[in-house]
């Protein structure tokens, strides 16, 4: 991430897109370029300035976040988007990330959560805040993988240092804890990681997790905080 992002804000509260500007800027890699009240304003200027980042509220005024990701992906595809909401709304969050959108944040965490959401998003990673990942996750694994067709005998292929990989980086794991835990490498364990994404078929962490879960490998109560 060498050079700058440009981030749209989308938000209808002018104080909380204010205080999410203020953390962004704090970071010199990151630039807010725009900033909407509103989901039609919002798509219109991400049409204009096509950032690298929109940041999207689930409850806008006129259409809803999951409306705005929905039809940002269509025109825009290379613009990641990341959603902030309150804890109530799972349904939308689930449906968000169905849209299109790759990162959740929850407003009251934003101000510790939101740069690391960013980051991950702007990599091509999934992120949800682990404040509700959890129930994001349940609802997630009731919508098949897309373009994805994976079996056990698929798992079966993995060595045995790539399925204990795999079952840490669904339960949440980072590299480098991995890499302690298993004491290896963190570079060794991107490698497990591209192998195990290649050999599933699959292209995320999210599914990962989903077909994690599926085979009984983990318990999505883990992503409880």
């Amino acid at each position: 991430m060498s050079q700058t992002k440009n981030i749209l804000i989308i938000d209808d509260h002018p104080l909380f897109r204010e205080g999410l500007k203020t953390i962004v800027e704090r970071d010199k890699r990151f630039k807010v370029v725009g900033e909407a009240g509103n989901g039609r304003q919002g798509l219109k200027m991400a049409r204009q300035l096509k950032p690298d980042l929109s940041v999207v509220d689930i409850s806008l005024p006129d259409i809803n976040g999951v409306q705005v990701a929905t039809e940002m992906r269509s025109y825009l595809p290379e613009t990641k988007i990341m959603i902030v909401s309150m804890h109530s709304k799972i349904d939308y969050i689930a449906e968000a990330f169905q849209a299109g959108a790759t990162g959740y944040v929850a407003k009251d965490s934003a101000s510790d959560r939101l740069i690391q959401g960013i980051e991950s998003v702007l990599k091509g990673e999934y992120f949800l805040d682990s404040s509700v990942s959890h129930q994001v996750v349940e609802k997630l694994m009731k919508f098949p993988v897309k373009d994805a067709k994976i079996t056990d005998a698929d798992y079966g292929s993995l060595t045995p240092r790539e399925q204990e990989v795999m079952r840490l980086l669904a339960e949440g794991s980072t590299p480098k804890e991995i890499a302690d835990k298993l004491c290896i490498s963190p570079k060794t364990v991107e490698n497990h990681r591209a192998n195990i994404m290649k050999k599933l078929g699959i292209h995320s962490t999210m599914e990962l997790v989903r077909y994690a879960a599926r085979l009984g490998l983990i318990d999505v109560e883990l992503w409880k905080e």
